[in-house]
Protein backbone atom coordinates (compact mmCIF):
# COMPACT_ATOMS: atom_id res chain seq x y z
CA UNK A 1 0.00 0.00 0.00
CA UNK A 2 1.04 3.88 -0.19
CA UNK A 3 0.64 5.11 2.67
CA UNK A 4 3.51 4.42 5.20
CA UNK A 5 1.76 5.53 8.06
CA UNK A 6 -1.45 5.46 9.91
CA UNK A 7 -4.27 7.86 9.36
CA UNK A 8 -4.54 10.23 11.86
CA UNK A 9 -8.44 9.70 14.08
CA UNK A 10 -10.85 10.93 11.42
CA UNK A 11 -8.51 11.05 8.40
CA UNK A 12 -10.16 9.33 5.79
CA UNK A 13 -8.07 5.97 4.23
CA UNK A 14 -7.17 6.41 0.85
CA UNK A 15 -6.97 3.39 -1.25
CA UNK A 16 -6.01 3.93 -4.64
CA UNK A 17 -6.46 2.03 -7.87
CA UNK A 18 -2.23 1.27 -7.89
CA UNK A 19 -3.15 -0.17 -4.23
CA UNK A 20 -5.96 -2.46 -5.55
CA UNK A 21 -3.26 -3.71 -8.54
CA UNK A 22 -0.69 -4.34 -6.47
CA UNK A 23 -3.13 -6.34 -4.13
CA UNK A 24 -4.38 -8.18 -7.18
CA UNK A 25 -0.98 -8.94 -8.21
CA UNK A 26 0.04 -10.47 -5.29
CA UNK A 27 -2.37 -13.10 -5.43
CA UNK A 28 -1.34 -13.83 -9.35
CA UNK A 29 -4.15 -11.98 -10.65
CA UNK A 30 -6.53 -14.46 -9.11
CA UNK A 31 -9.52 -11.95 -7.47
CA UNK A 32 -11.04 -14.76 -6.10
CA UNK A 33 -7.70 -15.87 -4.02
CA UNK A 34 -7.39 -11.68 -3.51
CA UNK A 35 -10.79 -11.43 -1.84
CA UNK A 36 -9.84 -14.47 0.31
CA UNK A 37 -6.94 -12.91 1.41
CA UNK A 38 -7.99 -9.52 2.11
CA UNK A 39 -10.97 -11.13 4.17
CA UNK A 40 -9.00 -13.28 5.79
CA UNK A 41 -6.33 -10.20 6.62
CA UNK A 42 -9.52 -8.46 8.15
CA UNK A 43 -9.94 -11.53 10.69
CA UNK A 44 -6.88 -11.52 11.75
CA UNK A 45 -6.62 -8.38 12.92
CA UNK A 46 -10.21 -8.36 14.36
CA UNK A 47 -8.75 -11.03 16.60
CA UNK A 48 -5.26 -9.26 17.18
CA UNK A 49 -7.55 -5.95 18.25
CA UNK A 50 -9.80 -8.42 20.68
CA UNK A 51 -6.79 -10.01 22.49
CA UNK A 52 -5.59 -6.52 22.51
CA UNK A 53 -8.61 -5.17 23.99
CA UNK A 54 -8.66 -8.35 26.73
CA UNK A 55 -4.70 -7.64 27.80
CA UNK A 56 -5.69 -4.12 28.59
CA UNK A 57 -8.79 -4.55 30.42
CA UNK A 58 -6.81 -7.58 32.36
CA UNK A 59 -3.60 -5.19 32.90
CA UNK A 60 -5.92 -2.43 34.76
CA UNK A 61 -7.27 -5.61 36.89
CA UNK A 62 -3.43 -6.41 38.06
CA UNK A 63 -3.20 -3.23 39.33
CA UNK A 64 -1.03 -1.71 36.98
CA UNK A 65 0.37 2.01 37.13
CA UNK A 66 -1.69 4.79 36.76
CA UNK A 67 -0.75 7.21 34.47
CA UNK A 68 -2.09 10.38 36.55
CA UNK A 69 -0.40 9.12 39.44
CA UNK A 70 2.82 7.31 38.29
CA UNK A 71 2.34 4.40 41.36
CA UNK A 72 0.51 1.13 41.40
CA UNK A 73 -2.28 0.20 42.80
CA UNK A 74 -2.43 -1.31 46.19
CA UNK A 75 -3.82 -4.84 46.44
Amino acid sequence: MTSEQPPAEGEPIVITDDDIDEAIAACDGDLRGTIKALLIGQQYLEVALEMARQEASWGYLRGRPSRRSGHAAEG
